[in-house]
């Protein structure tokens, strides 16, 4: 049995992928929490044989993550699993699931609904609050416990169609710095980290992608996009217990796109 845990919401691709398998390189069992279909299942399948690659164990689940009570089943079933002395180290949010239309159409159909903005904000901002609320009353995690999300440049810019993800990221952002916040006294840390530019299989359904993608390439000092591989080094980085005073932040990982002028 693994010696440690990761818990990584959005474990089967992008960012949540690369993570889990990083992390298992750096000693972690992962608990992955993703939502295939049949199509897209392979994904978590690869994910999970990395894992295991590695030498640790890999436990999926397959539901929705913004259900509270396959929320609490999950969770009662890693209580168990990692037992009554054990505990999750790391949380990683990185859920990519969210509406991509304007607020303002003339057509009703074609614009952005109240349950879909309720639903992206709940998704991709609220739920880091809940399961974090959830595995801290379980005492799934303790002094040196991490809490990562996933940001980006979206939460501060105005993007046609991503008006809703970028209230999510700005939520999210805001989320994170009241966590740290309350969680300091416990020694859990909590960051937002706010990835450059990259493809994922998210990413690539923002209206005019291949463009926004274009563009970060050529702005970015290192003349390339951020790779999913970039940002989970700098996430298992920061889990080494000497950056346990790191809190709060949003931090960029993103070789200097975010500060260059283009």
């Amino acid at each position: 049995m693994s010696s440690k845990w990761a818990l990584v919401l959005g474990a089967s691709s992008g960012f949540g992928a690369a993570t889990s398998i990083e992390l298992a390189k750096a000693g972690y069992g992962v608990f992955g929490v993703h939502f295939d279909m049949r199509s897209t299942m392979p994904n978590a399948v690869a994910v999970q044989d990395a894992v295991k690659a590695a030498g640790q164990e890999a436990m999926f689940f397959n539901i929705n993550a913004a259900d509270a009570d396959k929320r609490a089943v999950t969770l009662d079933a890693i209580r168990e699993k990692v037992g009554g002395d054990g505990y999750v180290r790391v949380l990683m949010h990185s859920l990519a699931f969210g509406t991509l239309l304007p607020f303002i159409d003339d057509n009703p159909k074609a614009r952005i609904s109240q349950m879909q903005m309720d639903m992206t904000l709940n998704v991709m901002a609220h739920s880091l609050v809940y399961w974090t609320q959830d595995i801290v009353l379980r005492g799934l995690m303790g002094e040196g416990g991490r809490i990562f999300s996933m940001t980006s440049s979206g939460s501060t810019r105005a993007i046609f169609s991503y008006g809703a993800v970028s209230a999510a990221k700005s939520a999210l952002e805001s989320h994170t710095r009241q966590l740290a916040y309350e969680l300091a006294p416990k020694g859990i840390a909590a960051n937002a980290i706010r990835a450059g530019v990259t493809i994922t299989a998210a990413s690539s359904k923002i209206p005019g992608s291949d463009k926004l993608f274009e563009g970060a390439a050529l702005k970015n000092p290192g003349k390339r996009l951020t790779t999913p591989a970039d940002v989970a080094g700098a996430l298992v980085a920061l889990c080494h217990p000497a950056a346990g005073w790191v809190t709060g932040n949003v931090i960029n990982v993103d070789g200097g796109e975010e500060i260059s002028a283009g």
